[in-house]
């Protein structure tokens, strides 16, 4: 049986002078040093895994803009999945502070729940439809590795910070409410599952991008 991972990148950094909280609002891309930090993904990411077959990205452009690079280097088709876009949030197209929140019973409103979390989708279906995206990915990867008789086989799914890191934490089995400031999901960070007990269970977490400096104000995800 083949040994199979799927590794989930953060995009870049995103031009967001105005540090709005964007969501999924559309036209949002990455900045100069989001570009750049695509090209690191492009170069780091066969360096340390060469069995990569498969790159898909969210349909946000930041993400196909930072998967880009890296299917063109590997001469692979770009694939499109709607399930791992980013969370929704009721708070998009806001510039959100706590002395926002403060200020407007809406938004105090909107934030009474943040186990679930209130203002938005629960961290538990972010989770739940990566993780079938995830497994749909391993699937055609066995596929392949069996057609083609390969030992190793890897995929790639460029997504967003708080779809990745409630995807860690399902299933590592802990808590799915958690302190946005304590999450481990640099900007262009790599988040990879590898088989284990056959289900994507063992996880490792590598910062590639942690040498390059922001230049924005990075609200957002």
């Amino acid at each position: 049986m083949a040994n199979l991972r799927i590794h989930l990148v953060r995009h870049g950094e995103v031009h967001n002078p105005g540090g709005i909280l964007y969501g999924r609002m559309p036209g949002y891309h990455l900045s100069e040093r989001g570009f750049e930090m695509a090209e690191r993904v492009a170069e780091a990411l066969p360096v340390r895994d060469p069995h990569i077959a498969e790159v898909v990205s969210s349909p946000l452009l930041r993400a196909q803009q930072t998967a880009a690079p890296l299917a063109g280097r590997l001469g692979l088709e770009l694939g499109t999945e709607e399930r791992v876009i980013e969370a929704g949030n009721d708070f998009e197209g806001n510039h959100v502070t706590p002395e926002g929140l403060l200020r407007r019973p809406d938004w105090l409103f909107l934030a009474r729940n943040p186990l679930r979390p209130s203002w938005g989708e629960p961290y538990l279906a972010q989770a739940l439809r990566v993780r079938a995206a995830m497994m749909s990915m391993r699937a055609r990867l066995a596929s392949r590795a069996r057609a083609e008789g390969l030992e190793e086989a890897s995929g790639v799914i460029v997504t967003h910070q708080l779809p990745i890191w409630s995807t860690r934490l399902f299933t590592l089995g802990r808590p799915l409410a958690h302190d946005p400031r304590r999450r481990q999901c640099a900007l262009a960070s790599v988040t990879t599952f590898s088989d284990g007990s056959g289900t994507l269970d063992d996880v490792v977490y590598e910062d590639i991008a942690a040498d390059m400096p922001l230049t924005q104000p990075g609200t957002g995800a």
